[in-house]
């Protein structure tokens, strides 16, 4: 489905830098960008001309144009980039020119939408095109370029082909239903079912890893006033970014900061200190402090080696479990291991701040708590909310389907089953997408994409 019309957008950031890009797709795109330009005779494909960009008014820019002929092109229809210098004011003037020569201004995500509309791509890859633009760490990255390259895609479609398959049978079965016939043996149904039901568990599974990697790791740092947790981030980060003081009750609000180890994004949460108080502001921070603990996925709970006794540790640390309950991976961590009066309990790990102890054993544990949230199905993991939506509702009915099965209901309640769990598994890869699905998708993309 080749657009009627010709988008153009600058596809590079805003603001100044040494090159701009602004492109246009459709079936003008070759002769508004030569209407804008002194670029004459026959322009072959994937080829650089250099020329002069031009308006009503005169020059705007020496730059390149390179066209590329549908369907060899990233959105399937004609495209021409042309290369300009990274001033906003030459950008500008240039986008108004090819206005004025046909152009419409793309609307956010245009061009990846065009690129699925023509079959590029497959929706789950378009949504990997903006994945890919967000990456903040090697691991997203990994993870993006996987979904992007089709892998997951192929997965889902692999589980809806085989869901299409057997449901031909049962429906194969309801045509000759006065004939009492078994196309498909209920045995082998069952089987397949749990096959599949097992499969979507895996990948909704997956996706605490993968929305973990994607989103950066939540990790808050709780404690007493004065444990040390502003110093314990400060060393994490390498650098003075929190306020370090003896006085207690100095960090009243949550401070965040992000740092990558071993490939991964980390959210670290500084909070106020724990503790019981008739200030009205620091207990405002405190229960945002214990907020922040129950949404991240590691909670540190940091005590003073040279203060804290075992037995009065070992209570903050039931006391805090039992207020931001089982989700979060609770790491007891005691603070001065340095100190001579200090004594670290098994199961709790001791650092030092100053000297720099624990503190790699510490980000190993991080590292470890990610790595763990990882599942095994063939390398596939989800990223995206949306995917998990799809695949729980086609898990309810898989599981529908089978209830069926067992409880020997009609085959037409069956059918209706696995074709729902057939759309669901289609919405996922676009095989079957509302439009206004596609608007909430691509709404969200950057102008030039």
């Amino acid at each position: 489905m080749i657009g009627e019309d010709t988008i153009c957008a600058l596809s590079t950031p805003a603001g100044t830098g040494g090159i701009a890009l602004v492109r246009l797709s459709g079936p003008d795109a070759l002769r508004i960008a030569r209407v804008c330009s002194d670029v004459s005779g026959n322009v072959l494909a994937r080829m650089a001309y250099l020329g002069r960009f031009q308006d009503a008014e005169g020059g705007i820019d020496e730059g390149l144009l390179t066209w590329f002929k549908a369907p060899a092109s990233y959105t399937g229809e004609d495209v021409v980039e042309l290369s300009i210098h990274g001033s906003p004011y030459i950008a500008q003037r240039l986008l108004e020119a090819l206005v004025s020569a046909g152009a419409r201004l793309a609307r956010p995500g245009e061009f990846t939408l065009r690129a699925y509309l023509n079959r590029k791509l497959d929706l789950s890859q378009a949504e990997a095109v903006a994945d890919l633009i967000a990456v903040q760490s090697a691991t997203a990255h990994r993870l993006a370029l996987q979904q992007l390259r089709g892998g997951y895609s192929q997965r889902i479609e692999e589980l809806r082909q085989k869901l299409i398959d057997f449901s031909a049978l049962i429906e194969l079965e309801l045509d000759f239903g006065e004939e009492d016939v078994e196309f498909a043996r209920r045995d082998d149904l069952l089987a397949f079912l749990d096959e599949l039901t097992g499969i979507c568990d895996d990948l909704i599974r997956s996706f605490r890893y993968g929305n973990a990697v994607k989103s950066g790791v939540p990790v808050a740092i709780v404690g007493a006033p004065n444990s040390g947790k502003s110093t314990l981030l400060n060393a994490l980060l390498r650098e003075d970014r929190a306020i370090v003081s003896d006085i207690p009750g100095t960090t009243r609000d949550t401070v965040e900061e992000t740092i990558t180890i071993d490939g991964t994004q980390f959210r670290f949460i500084d909070t106020a200190g724990l503790r019981e108080t008739g200030d009205t502001i620091e207990k405002l921070g405190i229960e945002r402090s214990y907020r922040k603990a129950e949404e991240a996925s590691i909670v540190v709970l940091l005590g003073d080696a040279s203060v804290l006794s075992e037995g009065a540790f070992r209570t903050q640390a039931q006391l805090l479990r039992k207020r931001i309950g089982e989700g979060p991976a609770l790491v007891p961590v005691l603070s001065k291991s340095d100190l001579p009066e200090a004594r670290i309990p098994a199961g709790t790990l001791g650092i030092s701040a100053r000297t720099g102890h624990g503190l790699d054993e510490l980000r190993q544990v991080f590292v470890d708590h990610v790595n763990g949230l990882r599942t095994d199905d063939g390398g596939i993991t989800v990223t995206n909310a949306r995917h998990v939506e799809a695949l729980v509702h086609a898990h309810q009915a898989l599981v529908a389907a089978r209830t069926g099965i067992s409880g020997q209901l009609g085959g037409e309640l069956v059918a209706a089953d696995l074709r729902r769990a057939q759309h669901h598994l289609g919405t996922i890869t676009g095989r079957i997408t509302p439009d206004d699905l596609l608007g909430s998708i691509f709404g969200k993309f950057c102008i030039g994409k």
